[in-house]
């Protein structure tokens, strides 16, 4: 049984997470008066780019971040309960092992885009740097305040405790600062800086094609619907019923009405500039910080 919740686990996350991408780019042809893809695309896209050749240099680092990238988010989305139930390999991490993995999963964009030795690959992996540092310490925020106030690391633990304890002002103030940042967790508009197809062509996976492109192009799918899932299972436990398969259903559906949000803002939102999202960030984290210092005081 432990085994088949692993295994449910990775086939939620890898057969549902281009969905969640295709509802995202049909939402946003309608908001701009467009046709827009069909919802399946992006599985379209996939099993091309999966049949294509492999267009790559000697450079071992350039070939090594497309899997490093997608087995370190393969390896979070296993752990994450699902159904609001933790599975057996969620008891063998805590907290730290997912931003780990996350930060890992970006070093690996950076790795590759500076192996590539191309102008605007460097561009898009500096602003996914500076990204990373601003937008990180936001997410290890909203693990640390589940932690502060379980007083234990434990993923489950972190993750349930607004399922255990209740909402409390703290609670509050960090959902409205993870929605606030949700767009830049998955680098949507006004947060798709580093990749910029108008200014900079996807910036750091521009050399890539074939399937190292399809790696790095599922990695991310499967980082979205991630973020989805820790907004959905922290700060909706209403959804909990104790009936899993219900359970599943329901957080599920509330991913999508996530993924509808972030069309949404994205549609409408133009691109900011980097400083001005650093600023923007700036503001998240010390927001995120108060509330950790609200939580320790059991506000």
């Amino acid at each position: 049984m432990d085994i088949l919740m692993i295994v449910l686990n990775i086939v939620v996350f890898l057969g549902l997470a281009p969905l969640y991408e295709g509802i995202i780019r049909k939402l946003t042809a309608k908001v701009q008066s467009r046709q827009g893809p069909p919802i399946y695309q992006p599985y379209l896209d996939l099993l091309k780019l999966l049949g294509k050749n492999n267009l790559v240099s000697d450079n071992w680092a350039f070939k090594l971040a497309p899997m490093m990238a997608f087995a370190a988010v393969t390896a979070v989305v296993t752990i994450v309960p699902i159904g609001f139930k933790p599975n057996m390999l969620t008891q063998y991490a805590d907290v730290i092992t997912i931003v780990y993995l996350l930060t890992l999963a970006g070093i690996s964009i950076l790795l590759g885009a500076l192996s590539s030795k191309n102008a605007y690959a460097m561009i898009g992996a500096s602003r996914e740097m500076i990204t990373m540092i601003m937008v990180e310490p936001i997410l290890a925020m909203t693990f640390i305040l589940g932690a502060v106030r379980m007083k234990s690391l434990a993923i489950d633990a972190s993750m349930f405790s607004i399922l255990s304890t209740g909402y409390s002002w703290s609670v509050v103030l960090m959902l409205v600062v993870y929605l606030m940042a949700l767009q830049a967790f998955v680098a949507r508009q006004p947060f798709d800086i580093s990749e910029a197809e108008v200014e900079i062509l996807e910036g750091p996976f521009i050399e890539y094609s074939g399937p190292n492109y399809a790696l790095f192009k599922y990695s991310m799918m499967l980082k979205q619907m991630f973020y989805a899932v820790l907004f959905v299972t922290v700060f909706m436990p209403f959804l909990y019923t104790g009936i899993f398969v219900a359970d599943l259903i329901l957080q599920l559906l509330a991913v999508a009405v996530i993924f509808v949000l972030i069309a949404l803002l994205g549609s409408t939102n133009p691109r900011l500039r980097i400083d001005q999202a650093v600023k923007y960030y700036a503001v998240l984290i010390v927001i995120s910080l108060c509330t950790i210092a609200l939580s320790v005081y059991g506000i």
